[in-house]
């Protein structure tokens, strides 16, 4: 009786984790979903403890409230820029969890079976690669890694380390009771691998080695969940690790770039190198000239990128956007799907500032309007505007699809300074006649331009 209760409570709970995923597509319902999903996790979470035999419920409860708290702290207390290194770190402690529960039962002898043991296997090597791989974007992300490092024989070692994990998997596989020392230099192994494949990955790959990550901590979850006989565990797993693969060959699509490259052909800033000179100066504005420009405008696309994020300005943006709008100008946000530093960030930051979900566009939908713009502004994007991705053939970026900001009549660019973007690439878009440069944080640059706006006004 009991059982059959607690499997009809997992069912329910899967079907919600389904149903909020569903309304996590759409911005308007995201927030519903993300609740529903949460009431439902905490629904599985108690019901587990009405489980027959069920020991250790101390600890259970300790690690309950403290994870819980830990959490509570960190999600009311982390900033939006923070946002993608919170989302890097939780994906690998799913991960974790997930190769926690493996090592648990290899120690306790309780995986039975080829089946068990394979689904066993797979979701610690891909738990542990998950965890140790989230670990190191979240250095890279908060800045504690500086730089991406890549060993001599980078993709030798990869696939070495691999084929290490696979035959000690399979020793693991093939013996009832698998020796304490195979098991933890498999994870050894695994652990490696996480951290060695995803160091050489600089920021131009982030948002879809993120993507990526997170689609192995669900595949994890759902292999260690049939270990366990948890079916919510399945489908909640399966569900994160199917969308999360959709996800990551949608982001790697939007870089016109396989995902074997993104793991094996890193874009950094010391690997990039190739194309042709960019040939011209970089002509300063000032912000009096960006508000006059914009102010006497018909319509305005705004492309925000992670300098927005860095300088915390969205809602200065908006309120800019606001002042434009009273004076008859048409504005509207143009989104790349990989800016920033993980899939949506921009929106997030936008919906965050209050913008309308009407005025986000996406670059399929935008892309044709530039055109027709009098003004592009681009605010602390770089590679997703450089227009050398569709003329030079030996440019790293070449066949990526960008936001076309070069064809509006003119261009403003908010920049903090001359440097490239995340590949390591000049911008050829900073170097045409109908582009100017207004250098500062995107904090005070659009603070000033908001003060020249409202003096037009008056």
């Amino acid at each position: 009786m009991v059982n059959g209760f607690i499997q009809a409570s997992y069912f329910v709970v899967a079907v919600v984790f389904i149903l909020g995923l569903k309304a996590m597509s759409s911005p308007v319902t995201a927030r519903k979903g993300i609740v529903w999903a949460g009431y439902a996790m905490v629904a599985a979470t108690v019901v587990t403890f009405f489980t027959p035999g069920m020991g250790n419920v101390g600890l259970m409860v300790l690690a309950i409230v403290s994870g819980g708290a830990v959490a509570w702290w960190s999600g009311k207390t982390v900033k939006m820029t923070d946002m993608p290194q919170m989302v890097a770190i939780y994906n690998g402690m799913g991960g974790g969890a997930a190769a926690a529960i493996a090592a648990l039962e290899f120690a306790r002898g309780e995986v039975h079976g080829p089946v068990a043991a394979t689904l066993a296997v797979l979701g610690a090597l891909i738990g542990s690669v998950a965890f140790s791989g989230s670990c190191i974007a979240f250095a890279k992300l908060q800045g504690i890694m500086q730089k991406a490092w890549r060993l001599p024989a980078q993709n030798q070692v990869n696939i070495a380390l691999a084929a290490v994990a696979v035959l000690l998997g399979l020793g693991i596989i093939m013996s009832d009771t698998p020796a304490s020392f195979l098991v933890v230099l498999f994870f050894i192994v695994a652990l490696a691998l996480g951290v060695i494949l995803t160091s050489p990955i600089g920021g131009a790959d982030m948002p879809v080695v993120i993507s990526l990550l997170n689609a192995f901590t669900g595949l994890a979850v759902g292999f260690e969940g049939y270990v366990l006989g948890n079916p919510a565990l399945i489908v909640a797993g399966i569900v994160v690790g199917a969308s999360g693969t959709l996800l990551t060959q949608l982001m790697a699509k939007a870089m016109n770039r396989p995902i074997t490259n993104v793991i094996f052909t890193p874009l950094t800033g010391a690997a990039s190198g190739g194309g042709e000179a960019v040939e011209g100066t970089m002509k300063e504005f000032s912000s009096l000239d960006a508000a006059s420009v914009m102010r006497y405008a018909s319509k305005v696309i705004i492309v925000p990128g992670y300098g927005m994020a860095v300088a915390g300005a969205q809602h200065k943006v908006w309120e800019m956007a606001q002042l434009l709008e009273e004076g008859g100008v048409e504005v509207v946000f143009a989104i790349h799907p990989v800016a920033g530093r993980m899939p949506g960030h921009m929106n997030v930051l936008l919906a965050e500032a209050g913008v309308p979900y009407d005025k986000i566009f996406d670059l399929e939908e935008i892309n044709a309007d530039f055109a027709q713009a009098d003004v592009a502004l681009v605010i602390g994007a770089n590679d997703v505007v450089n227009p050398v991705a569709r003329t030079d053939k030996s440019s790293p970026i070449y066949g990526m699809p960008i936001l076309n900001a070069d064809m509006a009549q003119n261009v403003i660019v908010v920049k903090r300074g001359k440097g490239a973007g995340y590949s390591g690439i000049e911008n050829a878009l900073f170097y045409k006649d109908n582009c100017r440069m207004l250098y500062g944080s995107a904090q005070q640059a659009i603070g000033e331009v908001i003060q020249h706006v409202k003096a037009l006004e008056a």
